[in-house]
């Protein structure tokens, strides 16, 4: 009986967090290209949607958190992002789109709302259940981590050639996506709870109270990683998703066979994401979780620095592949981090806070700048200064993070 359970527990969340992944990767991994080539905004103009939308997800992760560490396991809010999904094809087509070219402050507000609200806030939100699931069923949360990066690498090639065609499709792909997700999480929400009700008694005592999590704001501890998030993945994700796009796109003398190529290249990188997210967590019971984040951190230095002098697609191409390991490197012991020095109880409210909240109050601070930068002096120079910013960082890491051995009010290793 507990081996089904197990088996239930690990399919479920990686299902899961495979078509959140797709959904969001089908469409989300050419936005910033759809935005520059197609709607022909300039890099500030998407630096000021790329902030509002950070604005939003803030807000709603510390939400969703709060709300899904009440929950446990209860797949009732996973249910109503789902239902948000299903809709990205309409509310791109009929809806953002129309706003974004006549009226763009009001097309900016409108998609701050609903594009965090339906992909933003709700990836992180499918990790943390897995995370739960992970410690309520004893499998890996590594392995189940993977799950979402294949779906990311099937989604990106395949959007990758339909993009050319139309990028409508890749929306209208993605509520295709949606509503599979929101048919999986109806059918075995009855499934969940009925394994819930049969450890009721034991799963009492982990519900974090209200007071519990507002006890989070009083940790010293925490801010410390908030502050490496911020000058960390918020970089991260300012370079990986508002520039890296285009600028690649731009190394080719035709734009469609440069779409093309990042979505096949992206494909690449995100299938050796899922492998290392598999072997990953066997390093990091090696090493331990602070090397193991420590280089993170510095194979993004490497990555993003090497991408400021490489100026042809085949020198970026084998850089870009250094992501598959960087990903891995930094979130998985990044959540490691969470539930070997803090209570597990609050693992999806700390990890919403201390890392996606962190990483978007970064967003909604220096997308904007950081856009402006791009326009005035061009990606490489832009790329190098975010590398050197970068490397501040780790050395802030060494000096605060804490050792494995010390401090140990989660799980240890």
């Amino acid at each position: 009986m507990i081996q089904l359970k197990k088996v239930f527990g690990y399919w479920n969340s990686s299902f899961v967090i495979f078509i959140m992944f797709a959904s969001q990767a089908i469409w989300w991994s050419f936005f910033q290209i759809w935005l520059i080539n197609n709607l022909h905004f300039s890099g500030s103009q998407v630096g000021i949607i790329y902030s509002f939308n950070s604005a939003v997800t803030l807000v709603l992760m510390l939400a969703y958190g709060m709300i899904q560490d009440r929950l446990r396991l209860n797949s009732n809010l996973l249910i109503f992002c789902a239902a948000l999904i299903s809709l990205v094809g309409p509310f791109f087509s009929w809806i953002y789109v129309p706003l974004l070219t006549n009226h763009f402050a009001i097309g900016v507000f409108v998609g701050a709302l609903y594009i965090p609200a339906a992909f933003l806030a709700t990836a992180p939100l499918t990790e943390t259940y897995a995370e739960k699931a992970s410690r309520q069923f004893n499998f890996d949360y590594g392995k189940a981590r993977a799950w979402g990066s294949l779906g990311y690498a099937l989604a990106t090639l395949i959007g990758g050639f339909m993009f050319t065609i139309s990028p409508e499709l890749n929306f209208w792909s993605g509520s295709f996506l949606g509503v599979l997700f929101l048919i999986d999480a109806i059918f075995t929400r009855k499934k969940v709870l009925s394994i819930r009700q049969n450890e009721q008694l034991s799963e009492k005592s982990s519900i974090p109270t209200l007071a519990e999590m507002l006890a989070v704001a009083k940790m010293p501890t925490l801010y410390m990683t908030i502050i490496l998030t911020m000058f960390t993945w918020t970089f991260y994700t300012v370079f990986d998703q508002q520039m890296f796009p285009q600028f690649y796109t731009s190394l080719f003398t035709q734009q469609s066979s440069g779409e093309q190529f990042y979505g096949v290249l992206n494909s690449v990188q995100v299938f050796g994401e899922a492998i290392m997210m598999v072997l990953i967590p066997f390093l990091m019971h090696k090493i331990g979780v602070k090397k193991t984040l420590l280089l993170g951190i510095t194979v993004m230095i490497i990555r993003i620095g090497l991408c400021g002098v490489a100026d042809n697609p085949i020198a970026v191409s084998l850089i870009k592949m250094l992501h598959s390991i960087e990903v891995p490197l930094f979130m998985l012991p990044m959540f490691r981090y969470f539930t070997l020095h803090f209570n597990t109880k609050l693992s999806a409210t700390l990890y919403m806070v201390g890392f996606q909240i962190a990483a978007q109050v970064g967003q909604v601070i220096l997308s904007t700048p950081l856009g402006i930068l791009r326009d005035s002096v061009g990606y490489h120079t832009t790329f190098l200064v975010i590398s050197a910013i970068v490397l501040c960082a780790l050395i802030f890491a060494i000096l605060t993070l804490k050792k494995d051995t010390e401090d140990i009010y989660g799980e240890a290793l």
